[in-house]
């Protein structure tokens, strides 16, 4: 089991808001209040998480600074007020930012009993081996 830290219980308790927050928000209609919760407690609690000075190093890589421009951009675009157009930044900048992950999480989701046979079927499978595969590093 893994041990965490007071500051990383946080974290987590602050992420986990923040996805329900951006979900929630999303449910209702691009709700602009709650996706600006969500987004600023989804980022806190990734600070908390792993750190501020690696989520700093993390966003700010020279060869991630398009990533990390979409999707703080779009965290401000929905704290401006205009949720949609935020949204749909705030969501490429993060399939840019942890495209990486990606084929180990397809990886592990494939270990998951009915989860791994849904994704081996034929018709699902070409479309999760192109996501599986990523060409650039973490």
């Amino acid at each position: 089991m893994i041990s965490l830290t007071d500051s990383q219980k946080i974290g987590m308790g602050l992420t986990g808001f923040g996805v329900f927050f951006l979900f929630f928000g999303m449910i209702l209609f691009f709700d602009k209040a709650l996706l600006a919760i969500g987004n600023i407690l989804f980022v806190a609690g990734l600070a908390f998480v792993i750190g501020l000075e690696r989520t700093f190093r993390f966003f700010f890589q020279k060869h991630k600074m398009k990533a990390t421009g979409f999707f703080l951009g779009g965290v401000f675009v929905v704290l401006i007020g205009w949720p949609i157009i935020g949204v749909v930044l705030e969501i490429y900048g993060f399939f840019l930012l942890f495209r990486g992950f990606f084929p180990v999480v397809v990886g592990f989701i494939r270990r998951i009993p009915v989860l791994g046979s849904i994704l081996n079927l034929p018709f699902i499978s070409a479309y999760v081996d192109k996501a599986g595969e990523s060409n650039s590093m973490v």
